[in-house]
C-alpha cells in the first residue's frame, strides 16, 4: 500500500476517494516510568528507548490506519497527519494518531 503525506501520488492518477481513515494509539504511563527508570542510554540529550517507545505507537497508529483503508478497498493513503498528543490530569499518557484519506490509484 502506497502511504504519502501528500494530496497526489507522482505517477499515479487517483480514481477514487474512498473516505478519511484513521488509527490511535494510547501509551501508558507506566511504560515512560520504566523507561525513565532505567534510562543508561542518553546521549546529548536524548533517549533512545523513549525513542523506540514512540516509533513502535508511531507504527501501530500508521498499520491500523491502514488496515482500515484495506477494508475499504483502498491501495493508496494519501494527505496523511501524525499528531502527539498527552492525555491525562498529569500528562502520563501519550496519544499517536494517524489520519489520512483512502484512495484507489
Amino acid at each position: 500500500m502506497l502511504l504519502t503525506t501528500t494530496n497526489t501520488l507522482e505517477n499515479h492518477p487517483i480514481s477514487e476517494y474512498l473516505g478519511i481513515v484513521t488509527g490511535e494509539t494510547i501509551i501508558g504511563a507506566n511504560i515512560f516510568k520504566d523507561i525513565f527508570a532505567g534510562i543508561r542510554d542518553v546521549v546529548g540529550g536524548r533517549s533512545g528507548s523513549y525513542e523506540r517507545v514512540l516509533r513502535e505507537a508511531k507504527n501501530n497508529a500508521l498499520s491500523e490506519m491502514q488496515e482500515e483503508a484495506r477494508k475499504m478497498g483502498a491501495n493508496a493513503v494519501i494527505g496523511i497527519d501524525l499528531d502527539y498528543e498527552t492525555l491525562g490530569a498529569n500528562g502520563g499518557m501519550i496519544m499517536v494518531t494517524a489520519s489520512g484519506t483512502a484512495v484507489k490509484c
